[in-house]
């Protein structure tokens, strides 16, 4: 336990400056942008040159870009995102309504392709090069190669319009109706999830087989073992590293899709707050929505980063 604490001590001081630099990215991004707040303020008026310059004084929009960003991430360590030029609304507030649908959706569709990539990466490596290993071959092939908006799209028509089985759009909060809320959420979580269920399982697949073949489990067997008990104490365990990696890099590709899928179901999520604060011209908001997920990935990632270490004992001695 002490040289865990003592790693994760060492990954979060190494966040600091990943951190300042995620924010410093943003920054500059957003103030080389072609928005400007003070338009989008006066947005659908005829604001004076006077009145423009008094809003970009106000607001500090005429300081010096050290000066704005010293000030940028004092005002995010005090819990300050900034005011919606549109809503005047604080952005945190903006953000802390969006964000746990946002999270629901991304780990629902993590749960989802964990499940799908090691049932049928495990079972394609037990029956390698049979008729269950080249049936899921094609399978996670065409998984990888279809984009998850058209999937989206596909489930809307066959399981929402045609079926009827599952609403096409809206939200219904798991407080007031959890089987209402898994209805909405099953086909955005799907969509998001299956072209990550496909890669995975492929990766899944090569490490068990790779793992199978080694001494120690034609000895286990050998040994009068149950290969089911093999499988799952041994192969599975050392088989996990490789996929681990894999899956901290697909969270970013889960919480970037999740803008898409929020937006074809129309929930109320990250996604689709960003995407109405980019049609809008609204910097404080786009930020606020950028900043908050690249930080929910690194801090995913780090704990993957600590799963490593459970999986493999190895890994804390040599670290």
């Amino acid at each position: 336990m002490a040289a865990i604490l003592r790693i994760l001590a060492r990954r979060i001081a190494l966040l600091v400056p990943l951190m300042l630099g995620i924010v410093l990215f943003v920054f500059l991004v957003m103030r080389f942008s072609d928005i400007d707040p003070a338009a989008a303020f006066y947005q659908g008026t005829n604001p004076t040159p006077e009145q423009l310059h008094q809003f970009r004084e106000e607001n500090g929009l005429l300081d010096p870009l050290p000066v704005r960003y010293v000030a940028f991430v004092g005002e995010l360590l005090q819990g300050d995102m900034g005011i919606s030029v549109l809503t005047r609304a604080p952005v945190l507030d903006q953000v802390s309504t969006a964000l746990p649908l946002t999270m629901q959706l991304t780990f629902l569709g993590l749960g989802i392709a964990v499940v799908l990539a090691l049932a049928l990466g495990v079972t394609a490596a037990i029956y390698r090069d049979r008729l269950p290993d080249q049936l899921i071959r094609v399978v996670s092939l065409t998984g990888v190669a279809a984009p998850g908006f058209w999937l989206a799209l596909l489930m809307i028509q066959y399981l929402g319009v045609g079926a009827g089985w599952f609403p096409t759009s809206g939200y219904v909060n798991p407080a007031d109706s959890f089987t209402g809320w898994l209805k909405t959420m099953t086909l955005p979580a799907l969509a998001l999830s299956l072209p990550v269920a496909a890669q995975l399982t492929r990766i899944v697949r090569t490490a068990v087989v790779e793992e199978l073949d080694k001494d120690y489990v034609r000895t286990a067997i050998g040994s009068g073992l149950p290969p089911v008990v093999v499988v799952g104490r041994n192969v599975l365990r050392n088989a996990l590293i490789n996929p681990l990696t894999v899956l901290g890099l697909r969270v970013g590709y889960l919480l970037g899709g999740a803008v898409v899928i929020e937006t074809i179901f129309a929930l109320p999520g990250m996604g689709n707050l960003m995407i109405t604060a980019v049609k809008n011209g609204d910097p404080a908001v786009v930020q606020g929505v950028v900043i908050t997920t690249a930080v929910g990935f690194v801090v995913v990632n780090l704990a993957i980063d600590l799963l490593y270490l459970l999986v493999n004992p190895r890994l804390r001695s040599a670290s």
